[in-house]
C-alpha cells in the first residue's frame, strides 16, 4: 500500500469518526423536532397567535443560530436541513431568532388571520390615525415588559415636547391601562410634572394579572423611569407586580382602578374620555390596553387571584401541578390537551353545558383520547362557585365538589380591542412587523 493510499485511509477514517457522531446527533434532533411537530399539530398550538418568526427556505442554511437563541425554547427546529416553527403559540416575539440569522433568512410577521386581531396603524411617535391619540405595547404589535416599558417611556417623552392646553379641568394626557407600558409612560409624565392621569379597568399590572406563562422571560434588562435598571431576567408574574407595588410606593404614582374605557371622543382639539364612573378631558391620549382584549369574567369568588388567567401559551411550564380548564370551546380543549401532555399534571375541565358544541373535529377526537386515557377530567354541567389559593369549588350534578387546585384557566370568551379602536376612528390594517 503506498504512501498516498494510507493517506487517504487514514483520513477517511479521521472523517467519519468526526462526521458518523454529528450525524448521529443531528438525526436525533431532527427525531425529536418532528415528534414535537407533530404533537403542536395535533394540540393546535403550531400556528403563531401573535409575533412569530417567519423561515426564508430559501434562505435558510440550517445552521440553528435560531434554535439556540430563541429564550423560550422549542419555538423552533431543524427538519430536512431548515429551521421550522414548531411550537407557534409559544412564541411571544423576543426577536432573537432573527438577530441570530447569520444570513437574514427570518422576518418577524404577525399571525395570519382569524389567528390574531387586526393591527392599527401606527405612524411616528406612536401616534395613530388620530391626531394626539398613540398606542403603545402589544396592542401596536409588539409583546414583551422590555418593549412595553420602552415603547411608554418613549411615546411620553414626545407629548412633553408638545403644547399643551390652558384649561386646568384638562389634563395633559389620559393614559389608558396600567400595564407596563401604561406604568412607564405614567411615571415618566410624573418625572416630568405633567398632569396626567391613569385608569385601568383592572387593578394595577394590568395585562401582567393576566399573564398566561408561570414564568415571565425579560431578555435583557430595562430602565424604568423614576426606579432604574430592571434585571428580572426570569422571574414570576407575583414578582413583578410586587415590584410594580414598590415603585408607586416609592413615587407615588397614581391609578385609578376600576375604570374602564367605553369611549374617547376628540373635539376641538380636546378629547373626552368615558369611563366607568367618570368623565375626563385630556390634550393627548396614551392606549396601553395590550392585545388580548377584556376577558369575560365568571365573577366568582377569587377570581381576581394570580393563579387564574384567561390564556395559555407555554404549558410546559406547568408541571406537577393541579389545574382547572374552564370552558368548552376549542381554545379550552386545546390548554386542557396541552396540559395534560406535560409530566405529572392532573388536569380538569369544567363546562357548564351536557356537551361539546362548534368545537373542530380534531379536538373532538383528541380530547375524547385524553378522557378514555383519564389524562383529563371533564365535568359537564359544572360551573365554578369559589377559587381559593389551594382549591376550587365545582357546582357539579352531584352537588359541590371541592378540587385540589394549583391554577386556574378561563376560556369564556371576550371583547377584542379592536372593535374598540374602530369606535374610536382609529384606522386598522395587517402589518409586517419589523
Amino acid at each position: 500500500m503506498n504512501e498516498t493510499l494510507i493517506t487517504l485511509v487514514i483520513t477517511a477514517v479521521l472523517i467519519g469518526a468526526t462526521v458518523i457522531p454529528y450525524l448521529k446527533r443531528f438525526n436525533k434532533k431532527e427525531s425529536k423536532a418532528r415528534a414535537k411537530l407533530h404533537q403542536m399539530q395535533i394540540s393546535g398550538l403550531q400556528e403563531a397567535t401573535t409575533v412569530h418568526p417567519q423561515i426564508d427556505a430559501l434562505l435558510c442554511i440550517g445552521c440553528a443560530a435560531c434554535v439556540k437563541a430563541c429564550p423560550e425554547g422549542e419555538v423552533l427546529g431543524i427538519i430536512e436541513g431548515k429551521a421550522t416553527l414548531i411550537h407557534g403559540a409559544k412564541c411571544i416575539g423576543h426577536g432573537l431568532c432573527a438577530e441570530a440569522c447569520p444570513v437574514g433568512g427570518i422576518q418577524l410577521l404577525m399571525a395570519k388571520p382569524g389567528r390574531s386581531a387586526d393591527l392599527p396603524i401606527i405612524q411616528d411617535h406612536y401616534e395613530t390615525t388620530v391626531k394626539g391619540l398613540f398606542i403603545v405595547g402589544e396592542l401596536g404589535g409588539l409583546g414583551l415588559i422590555k418593549n412595553a416599558i420602552r415603547q411608554g417611556t418613549e411615546v411620553m417623552q414626545h407629548i412633553a415636547t408638545l403644547p399643551t392646553s390652558a384649561n386646568d379641568d384638562v389634563y395633559d394626557v389620559a393614559i389608558i391601562g396600567a400595564g407596563p407600558s401604561g406604568f412607564a409612560a405614567g411615571l415618566t409624565a410624573l418625572e416630568k410634572k405633567m398632569r396626567y392621569i391613569i385608569l385601568e379597568q383592572n387593578d394595577i399590572g394590568g395585562t401582567v394579572l393576566q399573564y398566561p406563562r408561570a414564568k415571565v422571560v425579560m431578555t435583557s434588562p430595562v430602565d424604568l423611569p423614576m426606579w432604574g435598571k430592571i434585571k428580572l431576567t426570569t422571574t414570576r408574574k407575583e414578582a413583578l407586580l410586587d415590584l410594580w407595588q414598590s415603585v408607586i410606593k416609592k413615587t407615588g404614582l397614581k391609578i385609578r382602578t376600576g375604570e374602564k374605557v367605553t369611549d374617547i371622543q376628540s373635539v376641538d382639539g380636546c378629547f373626552t374620555i368615558t369611563a366607568t364612573t367618570q368623565s375626563v378631558k385630556a390634550k393627548y391620549v396614551i392606549l396601553a390596553l395590550g392585545r388580548r382584549g377584556t376577558p369575560r369574567k365568571l365573577g366568582v369568588s377569587g377570581e381576581q387571584l394570580s393563579k387564574v388567567t384567561y390564556r395559555l401559551i407555554d404549558a410546559s411550564s406547568y408541571n406537577g401541578n393541579h389545574v382547572l380548564v374552564v370552558g368548552g370551546g376549542d381554545s379550552a380543549i386545546e390548554a386542557a390537551i396541552g396540559l395534560a401532555s406535560q409530566k405529572n399534571n392532573t388536569v380538569t375541565l369544567s363546562y357548564r353545558k351536557s356537551e361539546f358544541s362548534r368545537i373542530k373535529e380534531r379536538n373532538r377526537i383528541h380530547i375524547g383520547e385524553f378522557m378514555g386515557r383519564k389524562k383529563v377530567k371533564v365535568l359537564f354541567n359544572s360551573e365554578v362557585k369559589d377559587i381559593s389559593e389551594t382549591t376550587v369549588v365545582l357546582q357539579t350534578t352531584e352537588g359541590e365538589q371541592e378540587f385540589q387546585n394549583d391554577y386556574v384557566f378561563i376560556f369564556a370568551g371576550g371583547e377584542l380591542p379592536s372593535e374598540f379602536l374602530k369606535k374610536i376612528g382609529v384606522n386598522m390594517h395587517m402589518q409586517q412587523v419589523a
